[in-house]
């Protein structure tokens, strides 16, 4: 299942990247004579209300949705590994107030919290990502620090503490590189929460501006036109898919990372 996985989100960014050059047509060009037509052999995936044709726009869509998730993962895994490493190792007064932090913005729903951030600084993708990453990072932060706490009491850390190591070294070098693999696990998984996130918020009308050929926003304008089934399908499918995509290799790598699961 990895590889089944790793081959349809290998194939979606082949495609997003040679967008320019396999896509039939301009993604915002706009022919209102051919308005709403359903899929034929000059638009294989149908146009939208504007005449524009679907097979670009999911086409270059891939290049906005799929760097999006992945930006807001990256970054707010970054985050949350450190706040998490920093809390669990050095304990006390710290722990305390790095995990008071990390409780109060867990104590909103993601997607809640998500909305007001992103209607605070207005509809665009550059915010979107900032809201995501905001609400993405305490979940690891909790799990890194827990991870950490377990980890540092082992006789291996002890071994390297005792012959002088000092407390960066020992948290960078000899802790953290323990507990990656459960983060990984976390951040695959999580690619496709983030793309179903970011396409929600796009829903909604909160990221990329209206005319952007985000997944999101093509799958809300063909809500509008819900009897012309093919604006709303194929944007649709292409968030499905990569977010079975990447469920499939979280999936795999939990597999792999823990023993008791390996076959």
């Amino acid at each position: 299942m990895v590889a089944f996985g790793l081959v349809i989100i290998v194939l979606w960014l082949v495609l997003g990247l040679l967008s320019p050059q396999i896509a039939p047509y301009d993604p915002l060009k706009q022919n209102v004579n051919e308005r709403l037509q359903a899929p034929n052999e000059i638009h294989r995936f149908g146009t939208d209300e504007l005449g524009r044709d679907i097979l670009s726009r999911v086409l270059y869509g891939a290049n906005i949705t799929v760097p999006a998730s992945l930006m807001v993962i990256i970054i707010g895994s970054l985050i949350g590994t450190l706040i998490g490493a920093v809390a669990g190792y050095v304990g006390g007064l710290w722990d305390e107030l790095l995990m008071r932090i990390t409780e109060l913005f867990m104590a909103f729903p993601t997607i809640i919290l998500a909305l007001a951030i992103n209607a605070a600084l207005g509809p665009d993708i550059r915010n979107a990502i900032l809201a995501l990453v905001v609400v993405w990072w305490p979940s690891y932060a909790r799990l890194v620090r827990g991870l950490v706490l377990e980890v540092k009491t082992k006789e291996f850390v002890e071994g390297t503490r005792s012959i002088g190591a000092n407390g960066f070294y020992i948290l960078f070098r000899t802790v953290l590189p323990n507990c990656i693999s459960s983060t990984i696990v976390l951040a695959t998984l999580d690619v496709g929460n983030a793309i179903l996130t970011f396409a929600g918020l796009s829903f909604l009308g909160l990221g990329p501006e209206p005319s952007s050929p985000e997944w999101g926003r093509m799958v809300s304008v063909g809500i509008d036109f819900f009897d012309q089934w093919w604006m709303w399908l194929f944007p649709g499918l292409g968030i499905a898919i990569l977010v079975m995509a990447f469920n499939f290799i979280g999936d795999g790598l939990r597999d792999w990372f823990d023993p008791r699961l390996r076959k």
